[in-house]
């Protein structure tokens, strides 16, 4: 039982039983348990918002909570209200009529919610109430292709009753890694016709032998040949759009980075990112003594300095 009824409502103490309907109308409305069914600590404080209101409307229970606070019930005569007659768990709400803090209508599909309480009351003594299934968590590991074009994917769950179940993901393009997707209704049964739970999908993304990503944009690194990174060329790139030609500058050195806009990561609700080429000048694994002869004419006729700013 909460401590102070009066503060579960968000009332002061001299409140008039109009006050308390309005009050628990607002409150049950905004903590229903059916009206916000992924917020777990909802219906622990539906439940502390009805056992006030429960004491508060009625009169008789309202003076002897005031009189004795929350030990009320034990000074109560008989063993107190929940052992007198005519007590029951929410009786106090019985004959509420919501509608009239609505213009007569309940939004959102709330008289549906509050019909079924009120239908309640009259036979809740050896009724159940329906309960949410529980949320139930899974990972699933997916390509970086995947994740960067999106698709489906498929995932294999193991029952609490042992039964195996496959589900198709669903996979939004430009997820990124760690993400969570919720799949609604996946989760355990729910007990006494209540609803089932959710499946929350931890995403993780698998490497790429060429390709990294930052944010939206991808990076990979271009292998080219001495002759293509010194006179210049067009050399075909893979992207998640189709392969590009991509014009290589004369005289470009390893490590030269060089854009292809807007070919990186594209997610739904924002533009693409960039992917970035980073030139690698490749040689042959062995060079005859004619080769390395002409690579020292290259040198001694264009000498450089590649090391003159390297620093510790």
């Amino acid at each position: 039982m909460a401590e102070d009824f009066y503060k579960s409502l968000e009332l002061n103490r001299g409140a008039s039983p109009a006050e308390i309907d309005k009050a628990y109308a607002r409150l049950a409305r905004k903590y229903h348990p059916d009206v916000n069914p992924d917020d777990k600590d909802a219906k622990t404080k539906f439940q502390e918002i009805q056992a006030a209101y429960d004491v508060l409307k009625d009169p008789k229970k309202r003076e002897m909570y005031d009189r004795y606070g929350s030990a009320f019930e034990q000074a109560a005569p008989g063993g107190g209200p929940r052992g007198g007659a005519g007590w029951s768990p929410g009786a106090g709400a019985e004959g509420f009529d919501f509608a009239q803090f609505f213009g007569g209508e309940m939004p959102g599909g709330m008289g549906d919610i509050f019909g079924q309480m009120r239908r309640g009351r009259g036979s809740r003594r050896g009724r159940t109430a329906p309960v949410a299934g529980a949320d139930i968590e899974a990972e699933v590991e997916i390509p970086f292709n995947l994740a960067v074009s999106g698709g489906e994917t498929q995932l294999t769950l193991m029952r609490e009753n042992g039964e195996r179940e496959t589900l198709t993901v669903r996979i939004p393009a430009g997820i990124e890694d760690g993400k969570k997707l919720r799949l609604r209704g996946r989760g355990e049964p729910g007990a006494n016709g209540g609803p089932r739970g959710n499946l929350l999908v931890t995403v993780r993304t698998a490497g790429h032998p060429f390709f990294t990503r930052k944010g939206d944009h991808l990076y990979v690194r271009l292998p080219v040949t001495l002759l293509e990174a010194a006179a210049g060329a067009k050399i075909d790139v893979p992207t998640p759009k189709g392969t590009v030609s991509l014009r290589v500058p004369p005289g470009s050195g390893s490590g030269a980075k060089l854009r292809i806009k807007g070919h990186g990561v594209a997610g739904a609700d924002r533009p693409p990112g960039d992917l970035f080429a980073e030139v690698q000048i490749m040689l042959p694994a062995s060079l005859d003594d004619a080769a390395l002869a002409q690579i020292r004419q290259i040198d001694s006729r264009y000498p450089l300095e590649p090391r003159r700013d390297l620093r510790w």
